[in-house]
């Protein structure tokens, strides 16, 4: 225990005042004569006793009274862990959550604002020769400033208007500093809005593993969020493709969120032209909003030309937080890809025939007399196909091809190795099986063929959707419903060659899409034909013939894709990731120019290895554009960065998950400044008992009321005879009576 005012307890001393007043006030006896009554002397007796009894009670309660009074204004402390000087110096460190989130707007004031006004205030209140940090999550790095003057100024400098890093990062920055100081006491506070996206315990495992360890560290929790936000907002931004074909629409979704009262907000997409650089607004809707709803927007944007375009979607009006009032994004277009289709002509049916299924799902006839399709087929036969130009196509499909020749199979080695695409699905025309195994084959596909797998209705069954091949079905996981397309055979394959992974697999476990790479390019191979009709009774699949096939239509636009490079190129990221943009050979330069979002432009070399520009900071939310040569025949590049969505999300932790983040350690949580300055005085002086004395004295004080006047409310202190001496003379008169009573009847 330990006393903030020790001088006071001196004043314990006066319970010498109620003892001498106790004993130089008692009143003494009144000597009576009275007859020699037995019954009377002892009545006096216990009286005497009782009296005595009650006045030594009241003497301890005024004793007990002037103590605790003493004691209350020494304001005695209780310490957990050792005494310690209230005024001694710290080691602190101030730890800013500088997400874009807390621009959240209330009352005029940032969260970040009353942030800042909170540690202005908080910085003077700390110790003479203290040692202070100010640490944000945006840098995450923590050191010592030279004076408090250095820190306030690192505060009035901090924003929230770029992606920071996680708010544990800086948390175990600032524990590792303050851990190396040498002054005797630490202490880290966090000015943070409490937003679950931050204080989630997966995020803080890390640190709370750290500050197990450091047990004289103490840590108080700033909340300076708002515990009833509003706010609406864009959720994250959904293309239909990042590099899109000439004759594609561009379709774009994004999510409108909303929390809080009912209100109607408009949604304006605006497209930028690459030559002036300046917005121009394409498409508006108008939403109604419920409380608490969320809302689907979906644009589409039709008659792009080739080249790369940028735009952005954004919230008409202002609200409480604008950083996700906007989203930005970037495509490229390009002339519609060339895909050749070689298929087998023999009796039973035409290369035509073949291909109608691919060239259908690809290029379907009522997109293409539109001008819309994304993809031109042109459809040859195997045995054309050695004297073909493959230099303008994008890539080769190989329908169930009887053995080819030796200069073929080189043909598509060389267009596979130059960065071309080639795809062979096999049949019932893969014979003699030995043809396929020979070393020419077998550099294209992933392993020997063994034999014919008659499947009992297998059907496709994807393991998982991380493939690019397959991203596409994975928001429709579950509703695809691949086993009304049965596969009843299909080729079972040896040992795979080297590099070679399976892409997605039937339903019994056999391989159904195998990816080998090869050179700059790929080699798809298809363990069962997609050119089978229905009409056939020895049909090895119902995959393009069954009732509604669109997952067919998906899995074959997909694979073009994929083999064209198309899904390759990624133009929009979030803020904090690692831009790549591969360069053409038509694009190559040796400087190219970047400008960001703010305007700043930056000179960025060309990355040889990867034959891209590599853009490491991407921090700022916006559209980032790439220059490099003339007007004419210089390239204009480019990519979109914005925030994570959950950057925006305002929904707040609650006691109980913060106490699953810190586990079983002490943790103090304040809003106002009365409340850091309570938190701060019961760890630096310790839990003070004033309150409790202060009670304790208010109830002693009470009793001693109570039992004085009980006490003496039965004493009479005028010169009248006292009760017991009005009970001698009656006993006595009586007495007398009956002496004379005898004598009269005599």
């Amino acid at each position: 225990m330990t006393f903030l005012h020790a001088a006071f307890l001196a004043g314990a001393g006066t319970i010498v005042v109620p003892i001498v007043l106790h004993l130089i006030m008692r009143q003494q006896p009144k000597h009576l004569e009275f007859p020699a009554l037995r019954f009377i002397q002892r009545r006096e007796q216990a009286n005497r006793r009782q009296v005595r009894l009650r006045h030594w009670l009241l003497l301890a309660l005024r004793c007990a009274l002037l103590g605790l009074l003493a004691l209350a204004l020494a304001r005695p402390s209780i310490v957990g862990s050792g005494v310690l000087d209230q005024e001694a110096p710290v080691a602190a460190a101030l730890v800013f959550d500088t997400n874009p989130r807390m621009q959240y707007r209330q009352g005029n004031q940032t969260r970040l604002d009353v942030a800042r006004e909170v540690a202005d205030w908080l910085l003077p209140q700390l110790p003479a020769d203290s040692d202070v940090a100010v640490v944000d999550s945006r840098s995450a790095s923590a050191a010592f400033s030279v004076d408090l003057g250095a820190a306030r100024q690192r505060i009035e400098r901090l924003n929230a208007d770029q992606m920071a890093q996680p708010l544990s990062l800086a948390l175990e920055s600032a524990l590792a500093l303050v851990n190396e100081s040498e002054k005797p006491r630490k202490e880290i506070y966090v000015f943070t809005d409490l937003s679950r996206a931050a204080w989630s315990a997966d995020a803080m495992r890390a640190f709370q593993r750290q500050l197990d360890a450091a047990a004289e560290v103490g840590v108080y929790l700033i909340d300076v969020g708002v515990k009833d936000p509003t706010n609406v907002g864009l959720g994250e931004l959904r293309l239909s493709g990042q590099v899109l074909s000439r004759n594609s629409p561009l379709r774009i979704e994004c999510d409108l969120t909303h929390v809080g009262p009912a209100e109607q907000r408009t949604v304006e997409l605006y497209l930028v032209d690459p030559a002036t650089n300046q917005p121009s607004i394409r498409s508006r809707a108008a939403f109604t909003l419920k409380p608490n709803e969320t809302q689907r927007t979906d644009f589409r944007l039709r008659g792009l030309k080739p080249g790369f375009h940028q735009g952005y979607l954004k919230l008409v009006g202002e609200d409480s937080m604008a950083c996700d009032d906007t989203r930005w994004f970037s495509v490229e277009v390009r002339p519609a890809w060339r895909i050749l289709i070689a298929a087998p002509d023999d009796a039973s049916r035409t290369a035509d025939e073949y291909a109608l299924f691919l060239s259908e799902a690809l290029a379907p006839y009522s997109m293409r007399i539109k001008g819309e399709a994304a993809f031109e087929c042109d459809v040859v036969t195997t045995e054309q196909l050695a004297g073909a130009s493959l230099d303008q196509y994008g890539a080769v499909c190989v329908l169930d091809p009887r053995p080819l020749e030796p200069d073929v199979w080189q043909k598509l080695q060389a267009f596979a190795a130059e960065g071309g695409g080639v795809a062979i699905a096999l049949g019932r025309n893969a014979a003699p099986v030995d043809s396929f195994n020979q070393p020419l084959a077998q550099e294209l596909l992933p392993g020997t063929l063994v034999r014919q797998w008659r499947a009992s209705e297998a059907y496709l069954a994807p393991e998982n959707y991380q493939h690019p091949l397959l991203q596409k079905f994975r928001s429709l996981a579950g509703a695809v419903p691949w086993e009304s397309f049965p596969v009843f055979r299909h080729w079972q394959l040896g040992q795979l060659a080297e590099g070679s992974a399976v892409v997605l697999r039937y339903s019994n476990g056999q391989p159904a899409i195998i990816e080998r790479p090869l050179g700059k390019g790929r080699v798809l191979t298809l363990t069962t034909p997609i050119s089978d009709p229905a009409s056939r009774r020895d049909t090895w699949n119902l995959l393009p013939t069954g009732e509604q096939p669109w997952p067919f239509v998906m899995l074959a636009n997909e694979l073009a894709l994929y083999l064209v490079g198309g899904g390759e190129q990624r133009l929009n990221y979030l803020t904090g990731d690692t831009a790549v943009i591969h360069l053409g050979a038509d694009r190559r330069f040796p400087i190219y120019s970047l400008t960001t979002p703010r305007g700043d432009q930056i000179r960025t070399p060309v990355d040889d290895d990867q034959n891209a520009l590599v853009v490491a900071s991407t921090s700022e939310p916006g559209n980032y554009r790439v220059r490099a040569g003339g007007p004419q025949e210089g390239a204009q590049l480019g990519f979109s960065a914005n925030l994570p969505p959950e950057t925006s999300e305002l929904n707040r932790v609650t006691q109980d998950d913060l106490a699953g983040v810190f586990g079983e350690r002490a943790f103090h949580l304040a809003r106002g400044r009365d409340e850091i300055d309570r938190s701060v005085s019961e760890v630096r002086v310790g839990q003070e008992l004033y309150p409790l004395l202060i009670i304790l004295l208010v109830v002693v004080l009470a009793l001693e009321q109570v039992l004085s006047n009980r006490f003496y409310q039965d004493y009479d202190t005028s010169d009248r005879p006292s009760r017991a001496a009005q009970l001698a003379v009656r006993a006595a008169s009586a007495s007398r009576d009956r002496d004379k009573v005898p004598q009269s009847a005599s």
